[in-house]
C-alpha cells in the first residue's frame, strides 16, 4: 500500500513562487505525478517523474515553469513552481504508479493541496 501527503499549497500573488511537497510512504520505487483540478473543471495533467531514470515530461502550459523532482531518499518528490499566474489557481494532487500524462493509470493518490494565485 502506498500513501502521499501533499504539502506546500497557499496564496501566491501572480509572477511568485511556490513549492509543493509530496510524502511518499510504503513503496517509493514509482513514477510519480503531479496533477491539478481548477473548479468547475476536470482534472489536469501537470507533471511526471519516472520511477528509474531522470526522465520528465510537463504540460505545455506549465513547462519552464515548473520541475518536478525526487528527493535522494526518494521518500519526497517535490513540484516547484516558478512564475506563478492566475490559471494555476487549483487543487494540486500528487499520483503514484506510473510514468503517465492520463490520471486513470496511476493507482495511488493524495488528497490534495489548494494552490491559489491572485493577480
Amino acid at each position: 500500500q502506498v500513501e502521499l501527503v501533499e504539502s506546500g499549497g497557499g496564496l501566491v500573488q501572480a509572477g511568485g513562487s511556490l513549492r509543493l511537497s509530496c510524502d511518499v510512504s510504503g513503496d517509493t520505487l514509482l513514477g510519480m505525478g503531479w496533477f491539478r483540478q481548477a473548479p468547475g473543471k476536470e482534472r489536469e495533467f501537470v507533471a511526471t517523474l519516472s520511477a528509474t531514470t531522470p526522465s520528465t515530461h510537463y504540460a505545455d502550459s506549465v513547462n519552464g515553469r515548473f520541475t518536478i523532482s525526487r528527493h535522494n531518499t526518494k521518500n519526497t518528490v517535490f513540484l516547484q513552481m516558478n512564475n506563478l499566474i492566475p490559471d494555476d489557481t487549483g487543487v494540486y494532487y500528487c499520483a503514484a504508479g506510473t510514468y503517465s500524462r492520463i490520471p486513470k493509470n496511476y493507482r495511488f493518490w493524495g488528497q490534495g493541496t489548494q494552490v491559489t494565485v491572485s493577480s
